[in-house]
């Protein structure tokens, strides 16, 4: 939990917030089925939970059609990154950047230093031809990708996805994979190249895809079993609460609402991104379920007196005052954000 300091990411607003466009989680809320399983759960709540999350992990290994000894489920993604770099204890790893924020405070927690190769807001927020060159020349022994990113919302292209991975397997160099958002972006992931390449980990989580953010619940695929062992070894036993596991395992199975809500992103996004560049405001584009966008640096105070919170990307290395995030929600609440944003404007 954080102590006394300021939450660095979304979600954290005011009761006064009507709109919380700060978290980029599913429009449709809680899956249905993993909402009635998680309540389901709490009726045996004076019992541990499995510390193997044994339902679970064959849940994940038949969705994701790997071996469930490939398998490490966790209290939520963020968990996992800390478990994974408490493991390897890297010296230097790398980074694009703007990104997620959480590999770097995790290489800090375990003395490593993080080198950032910067993303250009005229290239689209997309790598250049030369970056596989720079990961070769580099002393990183991890290299951190988050694909759709976080908070750029791009995919990152096959070919180059094709490279990093050719050359961080001559190289010795882990290649950890965020793909939270593939499912609800619906792009191609790197999970077919886990059997050839064990220095590959993929990162996912139900937080974002199934809408269950509060219950924390994350898993990680690697063919590296040692990896994946003492990666467990450094969490708490009993990490996965009951409902958690529940919910986790009816989800998986709900394909009716997951494909809903890609077939809802997909339509409001272009909707939401045309309506704010109406508005007045620079928005990149996006395969994800959020966008991210520039405009005044008084803008996000201005739109929270009125409900709505965007989640300021000030923060973020590479970005600066004026830049936002904004989830793609349902269109009547995009439609309230794009009525906001013209009066503000």
């Amino acid at each position: 939990m954080y102590y006394q300091s300021p939450n660095p990411h979304g979600g954290d607003v005011p009761d006064n917030i009507q709109y919380d466009f700060s978290v980029n989680t599913n429009p449709l809320g809680p899956s249905p089925a993993a909402l009635a399983a998680a309540r389901g759960a709490l009726e045996h709540m004076d019992r541990y939970p499995d510390p193997r999350c044994r339902g679970l992990v064959r849940a994940i290994a038949e969705y994701e059609g790997v071996p469930e000894r490939w398998v490490l489920c966790g209290s939520g993604a963020a968990e996992l990154i800390y478990a994974c770099c408490a493991a390897l204890r890297p010296a230097a790893a790398m980074e694009l950047s703007p990104t997620f924020s959480e590999y770097a405070a995790a290489m800090e927690l375990w003395g490593g230093a993080m080198e950032r190769c910067p993303l250009s807001p005229e290239a689209g927020f997309l790598p250049d031809a030369g970056f596989p060159a720079a990961v070769e020349g580099s002393g990183a022994r991890v290299l951190f990708l988050c694909s759709p990113n976080n908070p750029t919302g791009r995919l990152l292209p096959p070919e180059t996805a094709e490279a990093l991975l050719q050359t961080c397997a001559r190289r010795g160099i882990r290649l950890f994979v965020d793909e939270c958002f593939l499912d609800l972006a619906g792009g191609e992931g790197m999970k077919r190249h886990l059997g050839a390449f064990p220095g590959l980990f993929i990162l996912k989580a139900f937080t974002k895809t199934y809408g269950m953010a509060g219950l924390r619940l994350g898993y990680g695929l690697c063919a590296d079993e040692a990896l994946l062992e003492a990666m467990a070894r450094r969490t708490p036993p009993w990490n996965v609460s009951s409902a958690a596991q529940a919910a986790g395992i009816a989800a998986l199975g709900d394909r009716e609402y997951l494909e809903r809500a890609r077939a809802l992103i997909a339509a409001e996004r272009p909707r939401l991104r045309a309506a704010l560049e109406a508005a007045g405001l620079r928005v990149w584009p996006s395969e994800a379920n959020f966008l991210l966008l520039r405009g005044p640096e008084a803008l996000g105070a201005a739109l929270r007196a009125r409900g709505f919170a965007l989640r300021d990307c000030a923060n973020f290395p590479g970005l600066g005052p004026g830049w936002y995030r904004c989830a793609v929600r349902t269109g009547e609440e995009n439609d309230a954000l794009a009525r906001a944003v013209s009066e503000v404007l």
